[in-house]
């Protein structure tokens, strides 16, 4: 017999998305957020069955395990650069677009806001024109494109056509996979292409430099707004095309490109830890534990960035994992205890040891 928390499994599970193919690109757009899960305290608790409870616990990690994207001053202020790049996309089809580089190092949530900007970005177009084009084809306002290591230029454009769903993807010649990439970008009227990954061109490389000079064309063949998603890109000389440092002027990606910096969070002046804790104040909002309360993460703002060093990716781990271990103990609740318990990310782990 089913009961609450499984039905809110059944609707609410965690959910794949495969955002490098349309159809999981697509499920992850319209994607409704996840309906609230009541928050039961200890005596509620007691009073469930043993199958109840198993239900209720597992809703309870897969809630807790799905912290929100929070409007943080970063993805504030990426999102206004972006909107400004956008806002290039207006021009007509004979002239060139901004592009946006979305830079940062490890684990600061760049592909979050990247993905998050391309939804919004997509919802919007897909509201006002509609799911089809006039010409009767599927419109498909973005692509999301993650890059591997080692990606060549046959490996980016059939990518691009593998994202679309393209039957010529595994079968055209190097030469046609260009123009049948550029065929299905014109096609479903796509005006946001996100590159994900970015850094694992190596743009001092000949087949880097290839993948780097054909990004260029297919700016200039297709009229839509890029956004480059990668680590530390400025170091590894993207904008400046891998060309010697008196060579650099010539750089057409330089003038073409913004970059977006994401950096990790910091708390060494008061804005910057006023910043922290607004963070973890809406983090304990999301948080359903039994004993949960206001102030459960903030009093312990200065532990969380010692063992985080403000990064998000080891931030939401932490979180998460605290989570199941004060379900799985009976604490019900995130205090030093538990989370001297939690096993963070190695880069975490090796940076808080040395403070």
């Amino acid at each position: 017999m089913s009961n609450e928390w499984a039905d809110w499994l059944s609707r609410n599970g965690t959910r794949q998305f495969h955002l490098a193919r349309k159809a999981g690109w697509n499920a992850f757009v319209q994607a409704a957020g996840r309906e609230p899960l009541r928050r039961l305290d200890r005596g509620a608790l007691a009073r469930l069955s043993p199958v109840e409870r198993a239900d209720y616990d597992e809703a309870r990690t897969v809630w807790n395990a799905n912290l929100p994207t929070i409007r943080t001053s970063q993805l504030v202020r990426s999102y206004s650069i972006m909107d400004q790049v956008v806002a290039s996309s207006r021009r007509d089809g004979d002239r060139l677009r901004g592009s946006v580089v979305i830079d940062s190092p490890a684990g600061v949530g760049k592909t979050t806001i990247a993905t998050r900007y391309a939804r919004d970005f997509h919802r919007r177009i897909y509201e006002r024109e509609g799911a089809l084009t006039d010409e009767g084809h599927q419109r498909l306002p973005v692509a999301f494109i993650p890059l591997s290591a080692g990606v060549t230029l046959k490996g980016l454009n059939t990518k691009i056509l593998e994202f679309y769903g393209h039957p010529g993807a595994q079968r055209a010649s190097t030469t046609a996979l260009g123009s049948l990439a550029v065929d299905c970008v014109l096609s479903c009227q796509t005006r946001m292409i996100v590159i994900d990954e970015l850094h694992f061109i190596d743009f001092k490389h000949r087949n880097g430099m290839e993948v780097s000079n054909h990004l260029k064309w297919l700016a200039n063949e297709m009229p839509v707004t890029f956004v480059y998603v990668g680590m530390e890109l400025e170091a590894k000389r993207f904008f400046d095309e891998g060309l010697l440092p008196d060579q650099s002027t010539y750089a057409q990606t330089s003038r073409r490109a913004t970059r977006c910096p994401v950096s990790p969070f910091d708390i060494s002046s008061d804005s910057h830890y006023q910043a922290w804790n607004y963070l973890l104040r809406a983090f304990e909002e999301h948080i359903v534990l039994a004993d949960a309360r206001p102030g459960m993460l903030t009093e312990l703002a200065n532990e969380l960035f010692r063992r985080t060093q403000g990064f998000l990716v080891s931030l939401t781990n932490i979180i998460d994992r605290a989570c199941w271990i004060a379900i799985a103990t009976g604490t019900e609740r995130i205090d030093e205890t538990v989370l001297a318990a939690v096993t963070v990310d190695n880069a975490g782990e090796r940076a808080a040891s040395r403070r």
